[in-house]
Order: structure tokens, then sequence, then C-alpha cells
């Protein structure tokens, strides 16, 4: 037997509540309109006896024949049921009229309050069936949010888990990189790679970070870069400061990053990359352009991985509430990512 909630407790105080108001109300009307208690007592007692009837009917299919026949697909035995307490009703009250005193042409009659009594009791079958199923719907409808909510939880944590050492690959092919160009440099830049690292392997477990946070490792990234470009390269960057405090999810830009890198800088020929976050409102703004130097296959080194995961990721923190731009124009690769509403 289920086990009863808060919420399956406040359902039938509601609904205890409701019939009792079915039944004071009317008295309570009388006694303001003639000021009459003994008129309101009658009303009272009369009304009391149409109530108690259908509120037993009511609760009967509520907690009993709906539950535990309806739903259990004994939809022969709810029936039959239904109708025996229909059947019940009808010959009771019919029985009464008839022996009461004889009622000119009193047949029509009969079959009016018939007619009537068929009528009301269909409708305290079909008060609870409805209500029943509603919350059945409600309740089928929160389980299968909560289903696909742990399941995009699920697909994020994976996200994460293959994001940290596609990074982590990434960055130590850099630091080799720079080893072979300027040791002292790369000597100096371990550390930063450390502070780097640190903030990727433990930053990126929290569902959120502050904003300010995440600029700083994108600038520390972004600096450990430039190392690597000589006089030819060109690196802008300008990040505004948000018009309050915001959180956004880590490592949110550093694959779009790390790619402007990877293909906009060529050591032999002029090169450019830019590097922006600015805001419109309460949106915030990321673009990157490159110049557009694509590398051999056999020098990709896992490029792609990230911004798979970063269009996934986008897609399930901010569903509805993002834009990802990205286009080739003439020599300049774009991408430009808005987050609505921070």
């Amino acid at each position: 037997m289920k086990k009863w909630t808060k919420n399956d407790w406040i359902l039938l105080v509601s609904q205890v509540v409701g019939w009792m108001s079915l039944w004071l109300i009317p008295a309570a009307i009388a006694f303001s309109t003639e000021l009459s208690s003994e008129a309101a007592w009658g009303i009272l007692r009369k009304n009391g006896e149409f109530v108690l009837w259908y509120s037993g009917f009511y609760f009967l299919n509520f907690y009993g024949l709906v539950p535990y026949l309806l739903f259990k697909k004994r939809v022969r035995w709810f029936l039959l049921g239904n109708a025996g307490v229909i059947l019940f009703h009808l010959i009771g009250s019919l029985s009464e009229m008839v022996t009461l005193e004889p009622l000119q042409e009193w047949r029509p009659v009969l079959y009016l309050i018939g007619f009537g009594i068929l009528f009301s009791d269909s409708l305290v079958v079909a008060a609870p069936v409805a209500i029943r199923y509603a919350l059945r719907w409600n309740e089928t409808r929160l389980a299968l949010q909560e289903e696909k909510r742990k399941h995009a939880d699920a697909e994020l944590a994976w996200l994460k888990n293959q994001l940290n050492p596609h990074f982590l690959f990434n960055t130590l092919n850099n630091i080799s990189s720079l080893v072979q160009i300027d040791a002292d440099s790369a000597q100096e830049s371990i550390g930063q790679l450390s502070d780097l690292l640190r903030y990727a392997l433990y930053e990126s477990n929290h569902e959120s970070v502050p904003l300010e946070n995440e600029v700083e490792f994108m600038t520390n990234y972004i600096d450990l870069m430039k190392l690597r470009c000589n006089e030819l390269t060109q690196v802008d960057t300008y990040f505004a400061p948000p018009p309050h405090p915001v959180r956004v999810a880590p490592l949110l830009f550093i694959s779009v990053i790390e790619n402007a890198f990877k293909h906009g800088v060529n050591s032999r020929k002029h090169s450019f990359v830019r590097i922006s976050l600015t805001w419109q409102g309460n949106d915030l703004i990321f673009t990157a352009e490159n110049s557009n130097d694509p590398k051999r296959d056999a020098d990709r080194s896992g490029s792609g991985i990230g911004v798979e995961n970063l269009r996934r990721r986008l897609e399930l923190l901010y569903p509805n509430r993002y834009r990802y731009e990205q286009e080739l124009k003439g020599d300049t690769y774009f991408v430009k990512i808005v987050l609505n509403g921070l």
C-alpha cells in the first residue's frame, strides 16, 4: 500500500473542505437573508442528507473504485460497482416518493426525479475519475521530466569528463612546442599551466562559476598561447565587466579560444586572433575571430572534440537561451556565442 505523502493529506483536506462548504454555504446564505436560525437549521439538516450521500459516493470512487479497479484495468467491476450504487440510490429515492401522498400526474414527476438522480450521480462519478486522471498525468509528466533531467546530468558529466583530458592533452602539446621555442619562457609558464589545470580539474566539477574566475582562466590561457606567437601574429582581447554578478558554466568558451589559436596562427605569415566578451543588457556576447589557417589532418591533435562538446553543453545548460554562430568570412573565421538573460 502506498504511503501517504504531505500532498496526499493536503488533497484530502481540500476535498473535505469543499464538501463542507457545499453543506454550510446554503444555510449561511439563508441565515444572512432571512435572519432566521430555524430556517438555516432546516436547510442545514436537509442539505446535510444530500451532501452526505454525494460526498460518500465521491470519496468511494476517489479513494476506492478508481485507483483499485479502474486504474488496475478492472473496468467491468468499476462499472458494475458504480451501477449498483446508482441503482440503490434510484430505487431508494423513488420508493420514498411513491409512499408520499399521491400526486396528480405523478409518473412524469418520478421520471424527472429519476433522470435527475442518474445525471447527478453520473457527475459525481465523473469528477473523481477526471481528477484522478489529471493527477496521474501530472505525476507521469513530472516523472518524465525527472528522468530527462537525470539523463541530461549524466550526459553533461560525461561531456565534462571528456573535456578535461582533451584540454589537458592539447595544453601539454602547446607547452611541448613552447619548450622548443623558448625554454626560459616555458619554465615560467609551467606555474601558469599549473593554475590552469587546477582550475580545469577542480572548478569544472561545479555546475557554475563566477564569470570573473572564468575570465581570469581565459586570460591566463591566452597569455600562455601568446608565448608561442612571434611578431607576425597579433592577439587582441577585450573582456567587458558584467552589469551584475554573473555565474556561467566552467570551461564554456575555452574550446573556441583553443581552436582560434590552433587554426589562426601561422609563424610564417601575418595572422591574428581577436577574443572579446561584451554585454547587451543581460545578454552575454562572446566572439572569436582568427585568420583562417586550417591545419593538416595529421596535425589536428584532437581538434573538433572540444567544439562538439561545447555545442552539446550549450544545448543542455542553456536550452532556448543561447545562440551559436560560426562562419568563414573570406580569410577570417568567426564564432559568436550569445547567452540570453544572465
